[in-house]
């Protein structure tokens, strides 16, 4: 027992390193953890006092926590036993890909990056590309019970949606974003699951999969988490707001539980003079080709043009930008009146007053009052303008009036080649012009109403 027992010097100090590793893990380790989750813990304290509606709990619960939470759900652990005997796959088999997609689909909300990085990056690369005209919010946020869950409902004209709206409700709350696989890349992914959005494959016919979602959804609008969705799963190709696909709207109603929260769809309508992807979107729609992705040349080209041009002080802006906020639909309400089976018309009824509060814009009143001379561009927009008021629009045009909106967006029309100085649409130009121009139309309902002006 006394024996001495001689070791190399390399093994004894690996073994040293190896105890000090574990007396770390052991001791030192979860103090750190404490530490930092107390300051977490802070933070979120003073942010809820801020914001107001505070972050829920559930959004700040550890991601491990949640995976565990929804593939032993008993929802999901159903799904598992009828996938399993469906298929003949042995039911671990199936339980371990359930746990697979609950790993694909929680995010892991960091308050920090959210708020500390997020908001204020959203907020640069807005103000820095446009100018932004947006009303008060409080109209049609005040009125929200704060005990409801709220869930965004916004058209897609743009990925620049999602910068948009992060800044404009950072003041108020905390949202999480279905995002689709665009986004499932390194390192942007773990950028935006810390910003707390959760990731869907709007293709997918996996039935288990679908389930595991719906869970997730029905989840996280039970206890209280903003969402922001955007039903017509993907950009508008032609510029006017789609149909709703009813994916994720269908996962809340069959969730709800009429004695418990409430859920408030709150209609966005969002709108822009210039959209960064409105060269693909016009020709993947005039290929009649959904699945498109714009090459990294072409988008690194691009950034680094629009760069140079912020450097030597020549950047002419993407022209405005704005959100327009319609009148909160409760679903509870909607059930009572509609009665159980109606996410047809819910997704109906939503889409139609995102529509109504898309903002008008320059671009798109002058677009769409094009023919002739200046003069007569400036009576039509005038013209329209004046029919979009009587309708309701919203209108977010130059602050100077409308000469000078029809001056800015003839410059920009012209800056971008899709006029020529005679105020001619250039050849191949149409299906832009007519791209932006949509909104407008589709605001007055028909498109004998811009012909009708054209006539005056």
């Amino acid at each position: 027992m006394n024996a001495t027992v001689e070791l190399p010097y390399w093994l004894v100090i690996l073994i040293v390193l190896l105890s000090a590793i574990a007396a770390l893990d052991r001791i030192l380790a979860p103090s750190v953890r404490w530490f930092f989750r107390r300051r977490m813990e802070r933070a979120v304290e003073r942010l809820n006092a801020r914001l107001e509606r505070p972050i829920a709990p559930f959004k700040l619960a550890q991601r491990h926590d949640m995976i565990l939470r929804l593939a032993f759900d008993r929802a999901v652990m159903q799904a598992v036993a009828d996938h399993a005997a469906e298929t003949g796959t042995p039911p671990h088999v199936v339980a371990a890909e359930a746990r697979a997609y609950a790993a694909e689909i929680v995010p892991a909300f960091s308050a920090t990056m959210y708020f500390g990085f997020a908001v204020q990056l959203a907020r640069w690369i807005t103000k820095a590309f446009y100018d932004v005209r947006i009303g008060s919010l409080d109209e049609a946020l005040d009125r929200i019970d704060p005990k409801a869950t709220v869930v965004f409902v916004m058209n897609h004209r743009s990925n620049m949606d999602y910068v948009l709206v992060t800044w404009l409700i950072a003041d108020r709350q905390a949202i999480s974003y279905a995002v689709g696989e665009w986004a499932r890349v390194w390192p942007l992914s773990r950028l935006i699951r810390g910003m707390g959005a959760y990731f869907i494959r709007r293709g997918s016919r996996n039935a288990l999969y679908r389930r595991v979602l719906a869970r997730y959804v029905q989840m996280a609008a039970g206890e209280g988490v903003a969402q922001a969705i955007f039903p017509e799963g993907g950009l508008s190709l032609d510029g006017r707001v789609g149909a709703a696909r009813l994916g994720l709207l269908s996962y809340i109603v069959a969730g709800f539980e009429g004695e418990g929260r409430d859920i408030l769809f709150v209609p966005v309508g969002l709108g822009y003079d210039r959209v960064l992807e409105d060269r693909v979107l016009t020709e993947a729609g005039i290929g009649g080709q959904r699945r498109f992705r714009p090459t990294v040349t072409g988008v690194v080209a691009f950034s680094a043009r629009m760069l140079w041009r912020m450097v030597r002080g020549n950047f002419p802006g993407f022209g405005a930008t704005a959100a327009g906020f319609g009148a909160p639909v409760s679903l509870r309400a909607f059930l009572a009146e509609r009665g159980t089976g109606a996410v047809e018309a819910l997704g109906a009824e939503l889409m139609g007053r995102v529509a109504d509060a898309v903002p008008v814009l320059p671009v798109p009143l002058v677009a769409a009052a094009l023919g002739g001379d200046r003069a007569e561009v400036a009576a039509r927009a005038a013209a329209l303008a004046e029919r979009l008021r009587d309708a309701g629009a919203v209108l977010r045009l130059h602050p100077d009036g409308m000469e000078a909106t029809v001056d800015s967006a003839l410059r920009h029309l012209q800056r971008r080649g899709m006029i020529d100085d005679a105020l001619r649409v250039r050849a191949g130009k149409a299906a832009l012009v007519a791209f932006y121009a949509a909104s407008v139309r589709q605001r007055l309902g028909d498109v004998e109403a811009i012909a009708a002006t054209r006539q005056t």
